[in-house]
């Protein structure tokens, strides 16, 4: 989570200034009257079908009575912005960018077989106890028809 850096957008709908912030996740900035916490970053793995960049963020926004107020808190998406909006008359958030890097190979893979080569140990586990089996019942014959009654 350290290496990942978010871009953010900040819109002062007041004024038409937009801005771009560049945080780490666990860092925030206060531009005038708002400070943008960026909590976590995530994009989808390049194998995945579908493409996702989310921010979870934080937005304090300080009122005209001069306290601070938490105007929204969670995940904001760059290529669903209409999925979770920033609800705010002056200030708007959006995700533009979350740098990150994925492994180039898988985990490596472990087979059953001890590091020396031995056989695995047996659980700890305690075992269930032995259950013997239950027959099942049988569906009833089914009763003749009517039909088949009319028939005799």
């Amino acid at each position: 989570m350290n290496d990942r850096v978010a871009v953010l957008g900040l819109l002062n709908k007041r004024n038409g200034v937009a801005r771009d912030i560049s945080l780490k996740p666990g860092q925030a900035t206060r531009v005038g009257d708002v400070i943008v916490r960026l909590r976590a970053c995530e994009k989808t793995a390049p194998f995945e079908s579908e493409q996702y960049t989310g921010a979870f963020a934080q937005v304090d926004v300080r009122g005209t009575d001069g306290n601070w107020s938490r105007v929204f808190s969670g995940w904001l998406f760059k290529e669903r912005p209409a999925l979770n909006v920033v609800p705010h008359p002056i200030y708007d958030v959006w995700v533009k960018s979350c740098a990150m890097t994925f492994p180039e190979t898988g985990g490596e893979t472990v087979d059953g077989a001890a590091p020396d080569g031995d056989a695995p140990k047996a659980s700890s586990a305690p075992k269930s106890p032995a259950t013997t089996a239950t027959p099942v019942a049988r569906p009833a014959e089914p009763s003749p028809s009517e039909s088949d009654k009319s028939e005799r």
